[in-house]
């Protein structure tokens, strides 16, 4: 009987439920997402109570569960998102280290531009009055690099403006500092505005990181939705 070998990803809770970030798989073929999350389930049924919930990617590509699977693909299973160079003059990045808002400023500015809209995304001190002592953010790299490639595409498809810059920390936030950061430029503040805002909006719905929460008594993972969250970003 013909098997499939891939590499399973697991990022966030599934990575806790599963106690590893990366697993060796042997699927009976023809295999697909969901016979190769079956097999994940046998081998971690904790990953069972979150199973409606999970999106999944096929190498760094979001994928259904009826996805083919062939040899050596990399599987990842994404808890759900709730919250490098692009296009020519745009500029996108995962970092771990602090994140340098004036350079990201400096980089994406041009004369022809009358306008720079900034979001800075900044932990915050408190969760509906708990205190958060620090924040910490997971995410799949790689992937996350193409979705803000694809999110700059669909603000200059959007809107006339000029560039677009967009970073996110990874690894641990202290209180009030950034963990993500969007700049617009264009020769017109009305329409940097509006772009700025949907980026951030779209980030949060579909960029693969994950937050989790710290607070004296224990840590959550939480949604990544405005007011829900220790951060705005």
């Amino acid at each position: 009987m013909s098997t499939v070998r891939i590499t399973a990803l697991l990022f966030g809770q599934a990575r806790e439920f599963a106690g590893a970030t990366t697993l060796d798989l042997e699927v009976e073929a023809p295999a697909t997402v969901a016979t190769a999350f079956d097999a994940l389930k046998t081998q971690h049924p904790k990953l069972a109570a979150m199973e409606r919930s999970l999106l999944f990617a096929v190498n760094e590509e979001y994928a259904s569960p009826s996805h083919p699977l062939a040899d050596h693909d990399r599987l990842a299973v994404l808890p759900p998102v709730s919250g490098g160079a692009g296009s020519e003059g745009d500029f996108v990045e995962i970092t771990r280290e602090p994140i340098d808002m004036a350079g990201l400023r400096a980089r994406l500015l041009e004369g022809e531009s009358g306008a720079v809209v900034i979001f800075d995304g900044v932990a915050r001190n408190n969760t509906k009055g708990r205190a958060t002592l620090y924040l910490e953010y997971e995410g799949y790299a790689e992937m996350a690099v193409r979705t803000f490639e694809q999110i700059c595409r669909e603000v200059h498809e959007r809107w006339p403006i000029n560039r677009v810059g967009i970073v996110h920390r990874l690894g641990r936030i202290e209180i009030t500092e950034s963990s993500v950061v969007i700049v617009v430029t264009s020769a017109h503040r009305k329409v940097a505005f509006e772009a700025c805002h949907y980026a951030i909006d779209r980030l949060k719905k579909i960029a693969p990181i994950w937050k989790k929460e710290y607070f004296e008594d224990g840590a959550v993972w939480v949604s990544n939705q405005e007011g829900n969250t220790g951060a705005e970003g």
